[in-house]
């Protein structure tokens, strides 16, 4: 094996491997996200009766879509 061959192997190697880190942290990441979502709708509504607000079911609706956050859709992406 001569250095050329030792070189094309080490930067396939590290190719392969960061292609192959990239789809398993996004795996991990979208699972993460499904299980603990960053805002709900009953956070939303935590932070209204804090601020000593009631909350209508149409003002929790504009604050989740202003988010993208659609609660009545799941995500396609899978």
């Amino acid at each position: 094996m001569n250095w050329q061959q030792a070189v094309l192997y080490l930067v396939l190697g590290i190719l392969i491997g960061a292609i192959a880190g990239f789809f398993i942290a996004r795996y991990v990441f979208r699972k993460e996200m499904e299980k603990n979502p960053p805002v709900t709708e009953k956070m939303i509504r935590a932070m209204f009766l804090q601020m000593g607000r009631k909350p209508s079911e149409a003002q929790i609706r504009a604050i989740m879509k202003t988010m993208g956050q659609d609660t009545t859709k799941k995500s396609d992406k899978k």
